[in-house]
């Protein structure tokens, strides 16, 4: 069995504020500034954006064989995940259905829960997001 190991991160600086994500998918990093949100927000939009550019690279056959590790250090989104949390926010619900509709298509899944300092390159990856973005924004 295939194992796929993502790391994703999310963060907004004001919270609200601009926000960005960060993902890592067995190596390969991606990152996104993703407009005005919450850190939680954030944190979610990342895994969306996980779990689709993971299907998008595996393609559906790869992806019901795979087993999928999931890891942030995002405690509410991965208790919530694992359903040791409620999800009293609505736009969080909402973004909670829509990562269980897009599991549907993955084999074995799990989410974990790890350090912030294990995970450093998802991180980073919403930090770059943050900073381009702040730098284009001061040439205007």
């Amino acid at each position: 069995m295939e194992k796929i190991l993502i790391y994703t991160d999310g963060g907004s600086r004001g919270n609200p504020g601009p926000s960005a994500i960060g993902v890592v998918i067995n190596d390969k990093g991606y990152s996104e500034y993703i407009g005005e949100g919450t850190n939680n927000e954030a944190e979610y939009k990342a895994v969306i954006f996980a779990l689709k550019k993971t299907k998008a690279l595996l393609g559906k056959e790869r992806l019901k064989e795979a087993e999928i590790e999931l890891k942030s250090d995002s405690e509410l989104l991965v208790k919530q995940m694992n359903g040791e949390y409620k999800i009293m926010e609505p736009r969080i619900q909402q973004f909670f259905i829509e990562i269980w509709n897009l599991k549907t298509d993955f084999g074995k899944i799990k989410f974990t829960l790890i350090p912030r300092e294990k995970n450093g390159e998802a991180d980073k990856l919403v930090n770059q997001a943050l900073d381009e973005r702040r730098e284009n924004k001061s040439l205007f």
